[in-house]
């Protein structure tokens, strides 16, 4: 980071250099084009600090853009310029390139969420989810004369906490139906995917295909999700583990089940905490101890700490419009826009080792109240809760975004003023 820059040329730099790698990925792009009403870096540009911007519409924004920034924008180029197939095209070629940027920022900084987990570092470990908001006002109704909710399936990277854009859903018009369209998605994906990396998708009840999902195999493609309470399937045999593992804190049996003909494994876990059962399902090879499939679970509610984030902090509640690739755009830019503050909230917490985020010191003191009412109950908080977590930005981060850009704060005294929020750590007592 160059950090006599303002926070905003920083910005601008970081877009330069993803759309450069993103040139330099395709031999011919068919979306690399010339548009001098307003280029592509630019509609980018705009993108982002709409995102990044407390604003109620597309108007607001432009006014906005005109009033504080000083920059003026025909409302008909930028609103076309939303709906180009092309533009959609290179967004997406760019935020791909934009992700990568960031992931090895973040790899520099030592940041990996699952690093205690040195069985999964073949994977590339996300949850997924998805996520819906208030359809455009001018969404035509459907032949029942209704509307619904528009959204999306993002991913969060459970290592880096970065997300990403996976698909359209729907764009209000019609009740949505996520898991046909994730499936739709990842077929896609492995047409164009030569690499032999293996991709693990966390995901709720609603996945489970086993039959599809024993196809991914083949593709290096795997799942953990919650267990149907309804599902009816025989035992088959019995998976041997290391009871005694501080892993495996918590699990009663590792199974292989099956259904239709096809094999898969079954994770019992009681919380040490509460006692309840929780029956988690994996197509993952059983070489993967069960308490590292329990805990991705559990770590899978991060994912809507990150829709927490984008809809009460980027004020993304309501669709941009009906038009498809203009909602696809939207949800690249906010997907974009978050890993932003997402990588300067992480950085800021390197700065100074011996401290902690405001953030993690809360949750470290809460884990030590709920340590210390379930050892009066003759019960423990799982150890592994202790370990690093990807937090919910916080919204001074966001905030802190928003007036440097407005004010033209250097990068180097926006970080400083993000690294004198870190507090010291607590002194805990109470873990097991």
């Amino acid at each position: 980071m160059l950090k006599d820059l303002p926070l905003s040329e920083h910005i601008h730099q970081h877009c330069n250099e993803s759309m450069e790698r993103a040139l330099l990925a395709e031999r011919h792009p068919l979306w690399a084009r010339s548009c001098p009403e307003l280029k592509d870096i630019d509609f980018i540009r705009l993108g982002l600090l709409r995102c990044i911007s407390v604003v109620d519409s597309g108007r607001h924004f432009l006014q906005t853009n005109e009033q504080i920034y000083g920059q003026l924008l025909p409302h008909s180029t930028y609103f076309k310029s939303l709906k180009s197939h092309r533009r959609t095209s290179m967004l997406e070629a760019f935020e791909q390139q934009s992700y990568h940027l960031h992931a090895e920022t973040l790899l520099l900084q030592g940041i990996d969420y699952l690093k205690a987990f040195p069985e999964l570092d073949e994977y590339t470990i996300e949850a997924a989810d998805g996520h819906f908001i208030d359809h455009a006002c001018h969404t035509e109704k459907n032949s029942k004369g209704k509307v619904y909710a528009a959204g999306g399936i993002y991913a969060l990277n459970l290592r880096s906490g970065l997300l990403r854009f996976l698909c359209l859903v729907t764009n209000g018009t019609q009740r949505h139906q996520e898991i046909p369209v994730l499936r739709d998605h990842i077929e896609k994906q492995n047409k164009g995917n030569n690499s032999s990396q293996k991709h693990l998708y966390v995901y709720d009840k609603a996945v489970t295909d086993f039959v599809w999902w024993d196809r991914q195999k083949r593709h290096a493609n795997y799942m953990i999700s919650m267990l149907k309470e309804n599902s009816i399937a025989p035992l088959v045999e019995s998976i041997p583990f290391d009871s005694h593992h501080e892993i495996n804190t918590g699990v009663e049996a590792y199974s292989v089940y099956e259904n239709k003909g096809i094999k898969f494994n079954v994770v019992d876990y009681r919380d040490p905490e509460t006692g309840k059962l929780h029956r988690f399902v994996t197509t993952l090879p059983m070489t993967i101890n069960p308490g590292t499939i329990a805990m991705l679970y559990f770590k899978r509610w991060t994912i809507e700490k990150t829709f927490n984030n984008t809809k009460s902090n980027f004020k993304e509640t309501k669709a941009w419009s009906s038009n498809t690739r203009s909602l696809e755009n939207q949800m690249r830019l906010t997907a974009m826009s978050y890993n932003l503050m997402r990588v300067f909230e992480e950085i800021s917490k390197t700065q100074q080792p011996e401290l902690i985020h405001p953030s993690d010191k809360k949750y470290s003191e809460a884990l030590e109240i709920r340590q210390q009412q379930a050892q009066k109950r003759d019960r423990f908080v799982n150890p592994l809760f202790f370990q690093a977590r990807i937090s919910r930005i916080s919204s001074y981060t966001i905030r802190a975004v928003q007036n440097a850009i407005i004010t033209g704060m250097s990068l180097q005294c926006f970080m400083s003023s993000l690294v004198a929020r870190l507090v010291s750590r607590p002194q805990l007592i109470g873990e097991h």
